[in-house]
């Protein structure tokens, strides 16, 4: 977290027990302060004189005085405090406690919880409007956000948005609040006025959403594939995509919006990313929205890519935003006010990318090298093609996929889950535009539901006829695990040779197919005469 002056940035390490002061000018750590168990979540105060730091281990809200660094008391809160957030005046700080499902209300001048507000089960995060008239709160549980009016301390409202949400953030306009959604990998887009979700946007394995303070972007952390996904708030799509350490969590940016802070929670380090340029690279054709930051901007008379001249949308003193002229290669980026001219940065312009073919390269119940696999999703796919490196999005029908490895002529990805089964449209997605089609088929697991015989010698060798569903993509055949001949006849029909059985009795008929397995005692084995 930043202090609202941008003079500190405070990152909690909860296996130490300790919050982490940084000098962002020369990104070093100034102080390292002791706190209780579990330090989660930080906030500070508006006039930077106090953070506010969750402390799940013991149930408290620890309160650090920033001139002295030192912690000067334990607020006891509900159990398993997690999120916590400040109202504007700082009179107030909201504490999710995610293993009571409830919101303490801590009245920062006094110390002391004035409220406990019920909300749903598995409150993560807690976001206060730039009003202060509510705070929307993250329920992991039950895939909602509950809205509590701050004047009465009362939920007023429950949207469901998605499978396990866990941050909110609220850009400084207050109409619209950004959820991450960890089980859904999307952000649900709430208007405010109403409380419904207008719009998702995918991004894969999202933690940590924070607005910039210039309300222009969203910057999610995305756990599993150690990035950070930027997200235009005018246009509600990914813009670009940014390389963190190992496993980010925790994200902030700097009051001017020109620097990004990520704690890697794996390699434990914080990334400092400079955001002069965003996005970085787009199409060749140029229209690509650039958000360029830095001071001294206002009155922007030229932006020129390269020689090429951009079109000005928008200009304040800390920021242009333009649109993008067409363009080839890597070129600097430049601003020309009345007070000169300044380098920000290089803008790459990006061929589209053509996908030729994709094969899956491991499944957990075989097919590999055909483009199929089970609905429920699991294994990696390779996707071959021209211009792929930089990927920002794959998507699999109406899933995302998490890209494992970019190369420029091939993509590994982990393969989604869909709703269903049937056959569905691959795209990738990179700075310079997205590209043209594959088909992947989605199978469900088989069932089974007769064989014919259903006896037969130990000695092995009858003719059985098995029944069921999405039986196609057979890979094997078992007799009590023993692999048995088999030949598909038909998506309901497998004909099968019984293996030798050493004794008599029943046995299961197991069946894995590209989409799953499926075992049943539908057959016996019986002793020949004698």
């Amino acid at each position: 977290m930043l202090s609202p002056n941008g003079a500190h940035v405070y990152v909690a390490n909860q296996a130490s027990n300790t919050v982490s002061v940084i000098d962002p000018v020369s990104n070093t750590v100034t102080a390292t302060i002791p706190t209780n168990t579990g330090p989660s979540v930080i906030a500070a105060s508006p006039d930077n004189a106090l953070v506010h730091v969750t402390q799940s281990g013991d149930a408290s809200l620890g309160v650090i005085d920033t001139a002295t660094n030192t912690v000067v008391t334990n607020i006891p809160v509900g159990a398993g405090p997690i999120g916590v957030a400040l109202t504007p005046d700082g009179t107030r700080a909201y504490v999710a406690n995610f293993q009571d499902n409830s919101v303490s209300v801590v009245d920062t001048a006094a110390s002391t919880v004035t409220a406990t507000v019920p909300v749903g089960p598995g409150p993560v995060e807690v976001a206060v409007t730039p009003d202060g008239t509510r705070a929307y709160v993250a329920s992991t549980a039950d895939g909602s956000v509950r809205v509590i009016d701050t004047a009465t301390n009362t939920v007023t409202s429950t949207t469901v948005v998605g499978d396990v949400p866990v941050i909110v953030a609220i850009i400084p306009d207050g109409t619209r609040a950004y959820v991450s959604t960890a089980g859904a990998q999307f952000v649900a887009v709430m208007d405010t006025a109403t409380n419904t979700v207008i719009t998702t946007i995918p991004v894969p394995t999202p933690r940590v959403v924070v607005i910039s303070p210039d309300g222009a972007v969203a910057y999610v952390t995305n756990l599993d594939s150690d990035t950070v996904s930027v997200i235009g708030i005018a246009a509600n799509a990914v813009l670009d995509t940014l390389a963190t350490g190992d496993r980010p969590l925790g994200v902030a940016v700097t009051p001017d919006s020109a620097r990004l802070y990520v704690t890697n929670s794996l390699a434990n380090t914080v990334s400092a990313i400079s955001l002069q340029t965003i996005p970085r690279a787009g199409p060749i054709t140029g229209g690509t929205t650039v958000i360029i930051r830095g001071h001294n901007l206002s009155g922007a008379t030229a932006v020129h890519f390269g020689s090429a001249t951009a079109t000005i949308l928008a200009n304040t003193p800390t920021s242009v935003t333009v649109s993008s002229p067409p363009g080839f290669g890597t070129v600097p980026v430049t601003v020309t006010t009345a007070g000169g001219t300044g380098s920000f940065g290089t803008f790459t312009y990006r061929s589209a990318p053509v996908v030729i073919g994709i094969a899956v390269t491991s499944s957990p119940f075989g097919g590999e090298g055909g483009a199929q696999g089970p609905t429920g999703g699991g294994g990696t796919a390779t996707i071959t093609g021209l211009n792929l490196s930089g990927a920002t999005a794959v998507h699999f029908g109406p899933s995302l996929a998490t890209i494992v490895s970019d190369t420029d002529t091939s993509l590994t990805v982990n393969i989604p889950a869909v709703p269903g089964p049937g056959p569905v449209t691959v795209t990738v997605v990179t700075p310079g535009g997205t590209s043209n089609d594959l088909t992947f088929i989605y199978v469900d697991p088989p069932t089974l539901t007769s064989a014919s015989p259903n006896q037969g010698p130990t000695a092995g060798g009858n003719q059985v006829t098995i029944q069921g569903t999405n039986l196609a993509t057979a890979q094997s055949v078992t007799f009590d695990g023993v692999p048995a001949y088999f030949s598909v006849v038909s998506d309901n029909t497998i004909a099968a040779t019984a293996p030798p059985h050493p004794v008599a009795g029943p046995v299961n008929i197991a069946v894995t197919t590209v989409g799953g397995s499926a075992s049943s005692g539908l057959y016996e084995y019986v002793e020949s005469p004698g």
